[in-house]
């Protein structure tokens, strides 16, 4: 197992989903606005209306890890809660799609992903 990088990707991805989720729970953030905004990163998709190169573009726009951390920092350093927990959930919906094999995305199809060529 230790020579499969793709296990071991999805093994981190999984433990970073978990641990986003106990930092949340931790955080006591309102398990409602973790349930509406869980699933908002794949609104992202909508670029692959435009075709798969626009697509993957715009998908891993809203799949980079740094806007969910750039959303905590703001929340954390401005005393806004709601940014914080939106940054968290974000992360975690990242973190979810990794450890299920949806990376980021080729210009070529929707499920040619990084994952995918690391094996």
């Amino acid at each position: 197992m230790l020579t499969r990088p793709g296990m071991l990707l999805r093994m981190e991805e999984t433990a970073l989903l978990v641990g986003a989720v106990l930092l949340y729970w931790q955080m006591h953030f309102s398990w409602v606005l973790f349930a509406v905004l869980f699933l908002a990163p794949d609104l992202f998709m909508v670029g692959f209306l435009a075709g798969p190169k626009v697509g993957a573009a715009v998908y891993n726009i809203g799949h980079m890890v740094v806007w969910p951390l750039v959303a905590f920092g703001v929340g954390w350093r401005m005393g806004q809660s709601v940014w914080e927990a939106v940054g968290i959930t974000w992360f975690a919906h990242i973190a979810m799609d990794r450890a299920l094999g949806f990376g980021l995305k080729y210009p070529t199809n929707f499920k040619d992903t990084h994952l995918q060529h690391v094996g």
